[in-house]
């Protein structure tokens, strides 16, 4: 039988997913599983977008531009100006969800052996997208005691290496929910620029910010126009993770034309997907406020319960809609499946996902899982009170 790649075998299961076929097997005996392991809101797609879709009068479904449509990008260059982000149409480029913004942008500025430095934990598949480019990702550690804030400079500046090419952050943060101050990313751009690096600033969750806090970009930054890039997506901001659009944006020609490559090698974006983005942007701000208003009470709940939990140790997110949280156990991969093969709580469990995937350094996360909350607060309640009667049953 022919091998298949090293980078096959190498490539990293998802750690949101790998659970699936037990939570699936548990649905067929009759269980409620309560999904608090993957960030796929309930909030409602905004009309608008839907009906681009529905009403539409194309008689071809065409390939679409590589870099997406000129009113896409021109309307998308908009969005960002309400942001306070100076770009135009040209500085972007439009990809397949933010996952592909990612793989192109690693596959444009580093070559196989190169390094980008990430905090972790981190969005599991980064892990993904730097085994299929050859990039080795090195880790800077980030602590739930101080609710994941960015780690000293002096801490990334000691990992930097002549093959260190990047940092990459999550701005707010996927899997902690922690939000980066106007401090933090100016000191991350001081550092970039005196290394000659790129500075990448995954901002999907942009919108999504609490306690009056005010979500500060790699963009504002003057004089970081060829450090700068931006991974964005429509997927989160309005509920479109089906959608698969998402966009680098940078004023670094040299990046987007390299990126275009990559772009043209794959055809096109989505052509449905991209008449519904572009009507999504023009959604009001009323349903932004009203879903965050309802994810900030989502998180109050979740905490306040969780903090009931004897051993039990949760950061409090300032964005995003993920909290990492610490178990009195020694092994969440063991307990989520656990959760879903044996344990029971009048006839319901719950899926979560083991945050050792969100670490890249072996053995960090073991006793952490991270919970997304996209449940309404009534089975986010129930959710908790499920945790606490497994946590009280579970032996290692």
């Amino acid at each position: 039988m022919p091998n298949i790649s090293r980078k096959g075998q190498l490539m990293p299961q998802s750690p949101i997913r790998k659970l699936v076929p037990y939570a699936e097997k548990a649905k067929k005996e009759g269980v409620n599983v309560y999904h608090l392991n993957i960030g796929q809101p309930d909030i409602k797609t905004p009309e608008v977008a839907l009906n681009a879709v529905k009403n539409n009068s194309l008689v071809t479904l065409a390939y679409s531009r590589s870099d997406g449509s000129d009113t896409y990008r021109t309307k998308l260059a908009g969005y960002y100006k309400k942001h306070d982000i100076h770009v135009r149409a040209d500085d972007i480029l439009v990809t397949t969800g933010g996952s592909e913004a990612l793989f192109f942008t690693f596959g444009s500025i580093m070559d196989p052996g190169d390094e980008v430095i990430i905090p972790e934990p981190f969005y599991a598949n980064y892990n993904g997208f730097s085994t299929a480019q050859g990039v080795k990702v090195v880790p800077v550690a980030s602590n739930i005691e101080s609710n994941f804030a960015l780690p000293p400079i002096a801490d990334f500046e000691a990992l930097i290496t002549p093959k260190t090419k990047a940092i990459l952050i999550c701005n707010p943060g996927n899997p902690t929910g922690y939000l980066y101050s106007k401090s933090e990313i100016k000191q991350l751009a001081i550092l970039v620029k005196k290394h000659d690096l790129f500075l990448i600033s995954d901002e999907v969750y942009r919108e999504f910010t609490y306690d009056g806090h005010v979500h500060y970009s790699i963009m504002h930054e003057k004089n970081l126009e060829l450090n700068a890039i931006i991974i964005d997506s429509v997927s989160k901001r309005y509920s479109m993770c089906g959608a698969r659009i998402g966009c680098i944006v940078t004023k670094n020609k040299t990046v987007l034309e390299t990126a275009l490559k990559f772009a043209q090698a794959r055809l096109s974006p989505p052509t449905y997907a991209l008449l519904a983005s572009e009507a999504a942007l023009e959604t009001p701000d009323s349903y932004f406020n009203e879903v965050i208003s309802e994810y900030v009470e989502r998180r109050n709940v979740l905490v306040e319960e969780l903090e009931k939990i004897d051993g039990v140790k949760v950061a409090n997110p300032k964005g995003a809609f993920y909290c990492i949280v610490e178990l009195p156990i020694n092994d969440s991969d063991v307990f989520a499946q656990w959760l879903l093969e044996k344990f029971r709580f009048k006839n319901e469990t719950i899926m979560v996902a083991p945050a050792a995937g969100f670490y890249s350094t072996e053995g960090l996360g073991k006793n952490q899982v991270r919970i997304a909350y996209v449940l309404n607060k009534k089975d986010l309640r129930t959710s908790v009170a499920i945790l606490k009667a497994a946590l009280s049953q579970y032996k290692d």
